[in-house]
């Protein structure tokens, strides 16, 4: 079987990754669609770090925003910018060229960086319906119970705990030794895949949806508690429906926010078990796509933002202007009407 991919290799040289026994084979594209690829990922690279660097610097820069829930914000940003940053290009250039260039050492830090950024962001988004079920259905215990220093412990354990696990499955032997039946060999050279094994794709699968079920029970019981609640306030006291009403607001744009990363997340994560049952089917073109679908999750919660949050908007604005070099600005209350 080598002898006929090298001699295929020889005759089309741009049909395999590497002129060596059992390379990858490599899909060619025409130059122009090529470069429509580049542009339109290089586009989604520019939009995820940017639209996230804005997230991380407003809230980090306006005394207003130094909420809990806030803070949670600010490190599910985080987690995209570098996604974006660090990730991305070389995702880019391994879609379009359907090859890895880069070497086994590279090769291991990116699949690192990729799962423990997308494992940061689940478990952030956990955190976050959890402060937003403490704020709704808890309003009088919320500000002591869900203090800044909590927030803090959570940012801690939603960067430590995918730091170690994803540490351990990339950086140790452990999968290789003690699971080799569980294993799919690597069918070629020039592929990137270190991860997607049966073992992996069974483990993955409940540490995806069993954070889901969490944050969409949890939802359900914000949404239901909010609708009680506005027609309580809406009976005896309209006066103190300001603050209430901020606070389902919030909870309905972090619902979106939760929503549309199932929808990005739900394709990629269904066929990797599937994957794992049916001895890897998946085509590589769809695989490319359904990771990109995945990956366009990291650029839609600032967008989200926009559209949902007034203050959002007042600090993007001043960030823009030349008033953000005034002294006075970062303790401008964004809340304000």
């Amino acid at each position: 079987m080598s002898s006929v991919l090298n001699q295929g290799a020889e005759d089309h040289p741009l049909a395999f990754c590497y002129q060596v026994n059992g390379s990858c084979p490599r899909t060619v594209h025409p130059r122009g669609l090529q470069l429509v690829i580049y542009l339109a990922c290089t586009a989604g690279i520019i939009v995820t770090v940017l639209g996230n660097l804005f997230v991380v610097f407003a809230v980090s820069y306006f005394k207003a925003l130094h909420t809990p829930t806030n803070l949670l914000l600010l490190s599910l940003a985080l987690a995209d910018m570098l996604l974006g940053l660090l990730v991305l290009p070389l995702s880019t250039v391994r879609s379009v060229e359907s090859c890895w260039f880069f070497g086994d050492s590279l090769c291991r830090l990116h699949t690192y960086l990729d799962t423990l950024f997308c494992l940061v962001s689940i478990f952030h988004l956990c955190f976050i319906s959890i402060d937003r079920h403490c704020a709704i259905c808890e309003p009088l215990l919320y500000p002591t119970k869900f203090t800044v220093r909590v927030a803090l412990r959570y940012i801690v354990a939603g960067w430590g705990m995918p730091a170690a696990y994803t540490a351990f499955f990339v950086y140790t032997d452990v999968v290789e030794r003690g699971l080799s039946q569980w294993l799919e060999e690597m069918p070629c050279v020039g592929s990137c895949q270190l991860l997607f094994n049966k073992f992996w794709g069974w483990l993955n699968f409940p540490l995806f949806f069993l954070p889901c079920i969490i944050m969409i029970s949890l939802y359900v019981k914000i949404f239901l508690v909010a609708a009680r609640q506005a027609q309580q306030i809406n009976a005896f006291n309209k006066s103190l429906g300001g603050a209430a009403k901020r606070e389902r607001k919030a909870a309905k744009t972090l619902g979106i926010a939760v929503g549309i990363y199932l929808l990005c997340w739900l394709p990629f994560t269904i066929d990797t078990l599937v994957d794992s049952l049916l001895n890897f089917i998946t085509p590589p073109l769809v695989f490319d796509i359904l990771i990109w679908f995945a990956y366009i999750n990291s650029a839609c919660n600032p967008i989200i933002y926009v559209f949902s949050y007034r203050w959002f908007r007042k600090a993007l604005k001043l960030i823009l202007s030349p008033e953000i070099f005034s002294p006075q600005t970062p303790t401008i209350d964004l809340y304000q009407e």
